[in-house]
């Protein structure tokens, strides 16, 4: 976590946030029904975690007293509810990436049918760098929920702020909420561009010195922030 950023702590407007979020991807049509998950770090008095969508609960019925708090130290949690599924990945990315305050997982369709062939995103539009990196890599397939699937899916991150899982999904991870959801948007995007343009044959690739140029761009691209 960077050290001028404070970590905010567990409270209502926070757990509605989250929930939005999680309504958000529905209706940006990167994800349906119950499926996918949302979570954000954050802190309960002095125990450093992470909120965390339910298993099993639709996102437009849930209430913020349905979200659950896992401690960054151990994984524990306390409540009626229990986190996600995923809820290993969400707590190894946060642990290992002190930088990321966000994750949100889809099954978005362009995105998940291209995880589906085990196919990452390569470098065939300057966009993908939005990702953190030259490309966008698939992470190897494990079953949903385990520790291997955490295990692959640090793997693809690393160096990187989005990644497919393969047969599954998207993780996309930010500094905020907000921009985690438009980062999965935008991988979504990239995916269908990338689909259409292999209808065409394989497009070719921005090379490296390209792609090094971008990322240098986006370092210092869009407002400063407001003092």
């Amino acid at each position: 976590m960077p050290d001028d950023q404070m970590l905010a702590e567990d409270s209502t407007e926070l757990r509605r946030a989250v929930i939005d979020t999680a309504r958000a991807m529905n209706d940006a049509g990167i994800n349906v029904n119950k499926s996918g998950n949302v979570s954000v770090r954050c802190a309960r008095g002095r125990h450093a975690g992470l909120l965390i969508t339910p298993s099993g609960l639709g996102y437009e019925e849930m209430q913020p007293a349905d979200l659950v708090f896992l401690r960054l130290a151990d994984g524990s949690h306390a409540g009626g509810r229990e986190p996600s599924s995923e809820w290993r990945f969400h707590l190894d990315i946060l642990r290992a990436r002190p930088e990321l305050m966000a994750i949100v997982h889809t099954h978005s369709p362009a995105a998940t049918a291209l995880a589906c062939h085990e196919r990452g995103i390569p470098p065939f539009h300057y966009m993908v760098a939005a990702a953190g990196g030259a490309d966008i890599r698939c992470a190897r397939y494990a079953t949903f929920g385990t520790q291997a699937l955490s295990d692959y899916a640090l793997d693809a991150l690393a160096d990187r702020k989005a990644c497919l899982l393969a047969h599954h999904g998207v993780i996309a991870c930010e500094v905020s909420l907000p921009l985690a959801l438009a980062l999965a948007i935008e991988v979504e995007h990239l995916a269908r561009m990338y689909l259409a343009a292999c209808a065409l044959g394989d497009p070719p690739r921005l090379p490296d010195d390209e792609m090094a140029r971008v990322l240098a761009k986006f370092e210092h691209y869009g407002q400063p922030p407001q003092r």
